[in-house]
Order: structure tokens, then sequence, then C-alpha cells
């Protein structure tokens, strides 16, 4: 089967990818099985690092990439942490440093004007090269809480309030989170691109000319 590296070392992704990918004809891989390292993401939009991180995974590895930027957007502080979601509270933060920054950040804004989005950007490139990538976004709207509830996400999943639910995202059931989430979304998106064009037919031939 064809393998494709997903570029990320984040288990919570790894698994949301693979769970939605399940029926594809090709193996998700996450790039820290190749020893692939992280590279810096430069880029000053969504997109920008998504491509940044696909192209690395696809020249180390020689396989196809895929690769998602993501992070959420605060209205109440002018779309931050935004592009810096993953290290807002430092270079080296961790999932509850950068939880409790945002927790601090938003304290004294009224929890009506506390609302919020999770952005997802997932890039497809058959190759280092490619010209052409399939891109694919979405987005996942709900409302910012003052103390964590829930164990089964990661990031700021505890303090996302969704209104229709009654619950943050990381209250939710995993194949509900999969059917709402910004990730889910995107990665949609992408199985409807990848079965809408040639592109599934061009991996395979890249694999068979190897």
């Amino acid at each position: 089967m064809q393998q494709v590296v997903l570029a990320t070392g984040n288990k919570g992704k790894v698994r949301e990818f693979r769970q939605l990918l399940s029926n594809q004809p090709f193996e998700i891989i996450p790039q820290s099985e190749f020893d692939v390292s992280e590279v810096a993401e430069t880029g000053l939009t969504f997109v920008e690092n998504a491509i940044i991180k696909a192209r690395h995974a696809a020249k180390i590895t020689g396989l196809p990439a895929i690769a998602d930027d993501s992070g959420i957007e605060v209205d109440a502080l002018a779309g931050a942490p935004g592009i810096y979601s993953a290290r807002y509270a430092g270079e080296d933060a961790s999932d509850r440093d950068n939880l409790y920054k945002l927790i601090k950040d938003v304290e004294n804004v009224e929890r009506p004007n506390r609302t919020a989005r999770f952005q997802c950007v997932l890039v497809f490139m058959r190759h280092a090269d490619d010209p052409t990538p399939i891109v694919c976004q979405a987005s996942w709207e709900g409302t910012l809480l003052s103390d964590p509830q829930g164990e089964n996400g990661f990031g700021y999943d505890p303090i996302f309030w969704l209104e229709a639910n009654e619950c943050t995202s990381a209250e939710l059931a995993p194949d509900i989170k999969d059917k709402l989430s910004h990730r889910g979304q995107a990665l949609r998106k992408l199985v409807d691109e990848l079965e809408a064009t040639d592109f599934l037919n061009t991996l395979s031939s890249l694999q068979s000319h190897k």
C-alpha cells in the first residue's frame, strides 16, 4: 500500500488523521517514524506554514505528504493566538502552558464576547516540488470558558465551548468530534478532492516508477 507521510508528531493529530482517512488506499505514517525533524514555521499564514511542513516532510522522506496548520483565533484578542497557537506561551511551551496563558489573557473579557474559532488548513503534496498541491480549509466556531472541562481532546479543546452541544470539544466522543471539528471538515474536503481528481492515480504511477 502507498505510504503518505503526515507532517506532525502530535499523537492527537495522528489519531484523528488515521481515523478520518482510514478508508483511503494509502497508509498514514507520522514523520516521527522517519526521524524527520520539525521545520521552522516561518510563514505568516496557516497556508504558508502547512506548505512549508508538507514540503519538508516530502523532501526528506521521498513520499507524498500531508500537513496541516491549525490554530485558534480569539476575536477579543484581534485573532490571536492564530498561527502562533502551538507556541503561544513560548517556543517550548506545553499544551497546558498555552491553554492557561489563553485563559489568563481573556479573564477580563465578558463571556458573550469570548467568541473564537479553530482554523485548519490542510495541504497534500505528491512530492516536494509539487506545483499544484491540494489545499483545503475549514473552521469551527465556539466560545471560551475560564475553567477547562473534559479529557478527550488536546490543545485548547478543554475550554472551547460548543453551545449547540452544551459541552467543550474535549467532552465530545471522538466520532462526534471527527464530524464537527475544523480538522474533520478539512479532511472530508481533502477526501472529496482526492476522489474528484487524478491525485490517487498519480500517486500509483509515481510508486510504480520507483
